[in-house]
């Protein structure tokens, strides 16, 4: 019998085509998930990790979803409507390795006739869970003004329609009857589904997953390198940073992210952190006070941030600056998200926080002759 041979394929012109177009697709594929990792791994200087080590980090960090992953609830085949949320920011530029970071803070100490004391607030950590999406400062009478969720530690009764009188009249859970109000955006555990997923300020306004309540909480008032400090008037309101930065430009920005053990660099980005490092929001507020007013119209023209060297500018007085520290414990990875206006996409650029002083007038002397003194109270 003889044997018949199959003759060999021979590809057409068309079907070649179609093969370089898939592989070339495939190439372009590769070439932006190493360009991603690449972003990731970029900090603001030089680090002293093996590229080996991040590059595995970075890799354990992508498995992270970008939206809320799967709950019993939502893999049901009619899940609520909050499920359904659509994947979004941050994006993998919005994170850094700490340690991609070079080393970029120098506390410079006070001249002999500056302020080098300091007086620390005890305000604890929120556990009573006092939080709202308003803000009395910037948005005064406006229920979900903010359209993210606030962390409140001090005053109890602090919300939209807080005034100069209820804020008085309220407890507080500072010591020595602090009754002043501190307040930040939360912070959230990606991947999760928050208690607050379908209202205001929570899943409504695009923040979502699970709370992350600070693991401590240290609210510090700062001399001035230059000069004593004035008192700082009761009822005075304050804001730094820019909720907005995103669409208004980084001119008010003011975010300021690290990791516990690697204090000396600080970043705009989110920090990713090594084993047994905690995320840290370092929040400093304006110094350089009018003299005059407690507010104004934009809520920054009555005190201003000093100059680069901590001078305050001819025409103002120093007063205690204020630093928020906030630390938390995070999963491994980019595990977790700002909360913000929706537009702002969750970047890490808008972190901000807001103060009102009510300070009873005891504690404000007390506490401004402890930092004149040069003393730790």
């Amino acid at each position: 019998m003889a044997r018949t041979h199959s003759p060999r394929h021979r590809m057409e012109p068309r079907e070649r085509r179609l093969l370089a177009a898939v592989i070339v697709l495939i190439a372009a594929t590769v070439l932006a998930t190493i360009s991603q990792v690449s972003q990731a791994a970029t900090g603001d200087g030089a680090g002293a990790t093996p590229a080996a080590e991040v590059s595995a980090e970075l890799a354990a960090a992508a498995r992270i979803p970008n939206d809320q992953g799967p709950d019993a609830e939502c893999a049901k085949p009619r899940s609520p409507a909050r499920c359904h949320a659509p994947t979004g920011p941050p994006v993998v530029g919005d994170f850094v390795d700490i340690r991609a970071v070079a080393p970029n803070v120098r506390e410079r100490r006070a001249t002999a006739e500056g302020s080098a004391g300091t007086f620390t607030s005890l305000c604890g950590r929120n556990l009573n869970d006092h939080r709202n999406p308003d803000n009395f400062i910037v948005a005064p009478g406006v229920f979900n003004g903010a359209h993210h969720t606030h962390d409140y530690v001090g005053n109890l009764s602090a919300d939209g329609n807080s005034t100069n009188e209820s804020l008085e009249a309220a407890g507080t859970t500072c010591r020595r009857d602090d009754r002043s109000t501190y307040y930040w955006p939360v912070l959230r555990q990606r991947g999760t589904v928050g208690e607050d997923a379908t209202a205001d300020g929570g899943g409504n306004d695009g923040n979502i997953g699970r709370i992350l309540r600070p693991a401590s909480v240290r609210l510090e008032f700062r001399g001035n390198r230059f000069a004593k400090v004035e008192q700082m008037p009761r009822f005075l309101r304050l804001i730094t940073g820019d909720a907005k930065a995103v669409t208004n430009g980084p001119t008010n920005a003011k975010a300021q992210w690290t990791c516990t053990g690697f204090t000396n660099r600080r970043t705009t980005k989110y920090p990713l952190c090594p084993r047994g490092s905690q995320v840290q929001r370092v929040l400093d507020f304006p110094s350089c006070w009018d003299g005059v007013n407690t507010d104004s119209a934009n809520h920054r023209a009555h005190v201003i941030f000093p100059a680069s060297d901590g001078r305050c500018p001819e025409g103002t007085k120093p007063i205690a600056q204020l630093r928020m520290t906030l630390t938390y414990s995070v999963p491994r990875g980019r595990s977790f998200a700002l909360d913000t206006f929706p537009e702002q996409n969750h970047n890490p650029l808008t972190d901000h926080a807001d103060f009102a002083n009510v300070m009873p007038a005891n504690l404000i002397t007390f506490a401004t002759d402890c930092i004149n003194r040069g003393r730790r109270c």
